[in-house]
């Protein structure tokens, strides 16, 4: 029987896992742009120590996920494209053990990989030294990661092996070229299957954002507003974050990278949030600012809506064969131009830009890519030249202002302010979609939404 979800409670945000089909089409791509007598190798990530004997939880490797699904680590795949065009799928995994999965969950085992992630052949990675080099036999040329050096190290073992039992070099992949470029320029265009994993981050991450919003009072440890947002992401399925989540209250927001999360939220500053939740390894990303008691101050209201007005105007530029570069540089000459117009940088702004008399306010770029990494992978430049915008592409937009406490070249009363406004932005045939709009950023948004109901820190919270 099911129950209605009371009112206060937002309804979950559901998704669709990708399918078996949709990583198979991601491998025939790849070996689509290859010749005929060509393999890949792809290692999985490992389990890594915390301390002792626990381990922080597994997370697989980017690369290696994007093309199978596999939830295990240690794994080696193995993509083959024989002399006649022919393609297999050879995956090597954990052994079943019935003892070891006692304490450590389920394998799937060699029979798994192929019922249920769509290999030709599954083997179990003792086999590995024993097989690898017969597969490795006249193949004419290896893709691998070049950052890989333990796998570069095996596989200098397993040619090694094939030409002493042999007794030749002639059929021992002669080419070893570095995987990498060619995955990544695949990874930084988002099939339709990615493209409604990353809304479904976005809307998970805004409602989290929502939360923090809802939540928010004086005297709350920053701490506390990060558990808020946490449970959100954990309400609709996802266990952990893209990323370590930042919540810097007052000066706090002017440390680009802040996670100590220890401090308490004063009344009459702000919070910057920036947070994404990880919806089957694809990221969220959003920053939010806000004012802690729910009312924005003249100075605050006033630097504020110069970065909102950065932001907006760059998301605008956000379409398939504009630059990657095209809404940093709108942002970029706005910030500038709010800065002057505020007394806190004194001058013409072309000048100003050209002498790059922002960066004590503004010392990072406007955007990333955004996908299975947080700042994903693909080439941000291209014969020398910031690329062109493509449908299917995904990056953020994120102008920003921070003056420090410290900063004694501005009046005291702007001394500690940071503020920052992300969004997510998928490129689409006609434009662009705003992944993360439904968390408010106007002004007038953010305090409604702040004071719809009384915030009070209470200690039962």
């Amino acid at each position: 029987m099911s129950h209605p979800v009371p009112s206060s409670v937002e309804p979950s945000i559901d998704f669709e896992p990708v399918s078996i089909g949709e990583f198979q089409q991601r491998r025939e791509r790849l070996l689509g742009q290859l010749p005929p007598g060509t393999g890949v190798l792809l290692r999985a990530a490992s389990q890594k120590i915390r301390n002792r004997d626990a381990e922080y939880p597994f997370r697989q490797h980017s690369d290696f996920h994007y093309l199978s699904g596999f939830p295990e680590p240690d794994a080696l795949m193995l993509l083959i494209k024989n002399a006649q065009g022919e393609i297999r799928s050879l995956m090597f995994v954990l052994p079943k053990d019935p003892q070891q999965e006692i304490w450590t969950g389920y394998r799937v085992g060699a029979d798994g990989v192929e019922a249920r992630f769509g290999f030709d052949q599954g083997y179990t990675l003792d086999q590995l030294d024993k097989l690898m080099p017969p597969q490795l036999q006249g193949l004419e040329q290896l893709y691998f990661s070049f950052s890989d050096t333990e796998l570069s190290a095996q596989l200098q073992g397993w040619c090694q092996n094939l030409q002493q039992r042999l007794r030749s070099a002639e059929q021992v992949p002669q080419q070893r070229l570095n995987l990498e470029p060619l995955l990544h320029e695949l990874r930084l265009i988002k099939g339709p299957a990615e493209q409604q994993l990353m809304r479904a981050a976005g809307q998970i991450s805004a409602a989290a954002h929502r939360r923090a919003m809802q939540k928010c009072c004086s005297g709350m440890g920053e701490y506390r507003l990060e558990a808020e947002i946490q449970h959100e992401f954990g309400r609709h399925g996802c266990r952990f974050p893209a990323y370590a989540s930042i919540v810097g209250g007052g000066a706090n927001g002017c440390i680009l990278h802040y996670t100590q999360n220890s401090d308490t939220l004063d009344d009459g500053e702000l919070v910057l949030i920036d947070a994404g939740a990880e919806v089957e390894g694809y990221a969220g990303d959003i920053t939010r600012t806000f004012p802690i008691n729910g009312q924005f101050s003249d100075d605050q209201r006033a630097l504020y809506q110069v970065v909102l007005d950065a932001q907006q105007a760059a998301i605008a530029v956000v379409k398939p064969g504009a630059r990657f570069d095209d809404p940093h540089q709108i942002a970029l000459k706005l910030l500038v131009v709010g800065l002057v117009k505020l007394g806190l940088l004194q001058g013409d702004p072309d000048e100003l830009i050209e002498q790059e008399a922002y960066k004590p306010f503004y010392m990072h770029r406007t955007s990333h890519w955004l996908g299975l990494d947080v700042h994903d992978v693909g080439e941000y430049k291209q014969q020398g030249e910031s690329r062109i915008l493509e449908p299917g592409m995904v990056l953020t937009i994120e102008p920003g202002l921070y003056i420090a406490p410290n900063n004694e070249t501005v009046e005291p009363r702007w001394r500690g302010i940071g503020i920052r406004i992300e969004d997510d932005v998928l490129v689409t045939d006609s434009g662009h979609e705003v992944l993360t709009e439904s968390v408010p950023k106007t002004i007038d948004g953010i305090e409604r939404l702040m004071n719809q109901q009384p915030r009070q820190l209470t200690e039962a919270e």
